[in-house]
């Protein structure tokens, strides 16, 4: 797609865009609504830059394929829907485990199972983050609009290059499927980051490291090293072993190396609002809706504060720390019943009232976000 004027683009044109700016030369992708928008963009544009786009014969076989890919040296992306990412979460565990960089972008619909393929919904955040067994780190990035979903799209490959991971673009069925005018031509610059990779005439140790915060050099499978990759607890030179200091320290490595880097990680907007009380938290499509309310409530001449989080895991707790000085209500707008993303933030929100406005099966409205500005705080 060229960047020389406006034009009006979804937002799966934008993460097409974005991911082959990032570099991204392989995409295998299975049908599913509603992400297959972003496959239909990919199977189009990459094949004119010599990149490879395959259709699978189904979600597992899609991200084994980018997995493999990955492993010779390729900058790799697939795309699905709830019902495919669940067939995909054993490859994602492999994929964490071999420290082979890939992105998977989620677009959420309603749920459970096949649920309603063309109704949005917010319901699979914690899916995404919590699909690893034993609890390690996944990077989870959310963009709330087809314009950010190009900047969201690179800032997740640079994650799973950079730091050798899986990373998750999560995104709803109202942003892939959304077209809006867009400034191809004022897009943001940001550089594009490859895996360190390995070139030195000494021994090639697969998941060799200094610090255990430090991602392994890469070196290709099928290249002039020897690289022994394997999803079982391993040791340095990537042999199977199942117990020892080794394997624990590897497996220590991999919570390490994500949350030590977390500055590379984050991406947040945060709009205070001096003598503010009141803080909105959102995410996603439901940011459009909830920047249309905190300006509505200060034009009523109300003092709101409102961060926008991008980087949904790891939680950015230094940000919330900070934004939550002072405040005595957060609110916290979700298409989900529950309110997904609040149950993972409240431990972190040192507020006197958190306030959960859900819905599902519709996208929230501004004025229903602003009418939980308005409602008076708690009293002690």
């Amino acid at each position: 797609m060229e960047c020389r004027q406006s034009q009006i683009v979804s937002g799966a044109d934008m993460i097409a865009t974005g991911a082959i700016y990032a570099g991204v030369r392989f995409y295998a992708g299975y049908p599913i609504t509603p992400a297959s928008t972003i496959y239909t963009a990919m199977m189009s544009d990459l094949p004119k830059l010599g990149g490879i786009a395959i259709g699978a014969p189904d979600e597992i076989s899609a991200l084994c394929y980018c997995v493999g890919a990955s492993l010779r040296g390729m900058k790799a992306m697939t795309a699905t829907s709830g019902p495919g990412f669940t067939l995909m979460v054993e490859t994602i565990g492999y994929a964490l485990m071999t420290e082979t960089p890939v992105v998977i972008a989620l677009a959420q619909r309603l749920g459970p199972s096949t649920g309603a393929a063309t109704q949005s919904a917010q319901g699979d955040i914690l899916l995404a983050e919590y699909c690893i067994s034993g609890g390690y780190p996944l990077p989870v990035i959310c963009p709330t609009r087809p314009s950010d979903a190009y900047e969201a799209v690179i800032r997740a490959v640079n994650i799973a290059e950079t730091l050798r991971t899986p990373v998750v673009l999560l995104t709803e069925k109202e942003l892939t499927m959304t077209w809006e005018t867009v400034d191809l031509a004022r897009l943001p610059y940001l550089e594009v980051k490859d895996r360190p990779m390995f070139r030195r005439d000494e021994p090639y140790l697969t998941y060799g490291f200094k610090q255990p915060a430090d991602p392994p050099l890469f070196a290709p499978v099928g290249g002039p090293f020897k690289v022994t990759i394997t999803g079982s607890a391993h040791n340095r030179e990537g042999e199977l072993i199942k117990d020892g200091p080794d394997a624990v320290a590897m497996l220590g490595h991999l919570d390490v190396k994500i949350r030590r880097h977390m500055p590379e990680i984050t991406w947040v907007k945060y709009d205070p609002q001096a003598g503010s009380e009141t803080l909105v938290i959102s995410y996603g499509v439901t940011d459009r809706a909830a920047r249309a309310a905190v300006q509505t409530a200060r034009i009523q001449g109300l003092a709101v504060s409102h961060l926008t989080i991008y980087s949904l895991f790891p939680v950015p707790e230094s940000i919330l720390m900070s934004s939550i000085s002072g405040i005595k209500r957060v609110i916290i707008p979700e298409e989900n019943i529950s309110g997904l993303y609040r149950s993972v933030l409240l431990p972190h929100l040192n507020a006197e009232e958190v306030i959960g406005i859900n819905k599902v099966a519709s996208l929230i409205t501004p004025d229903e976000i602003l009418a939980g500005i308005l409602k008076k705080p708690c009293k002690d």
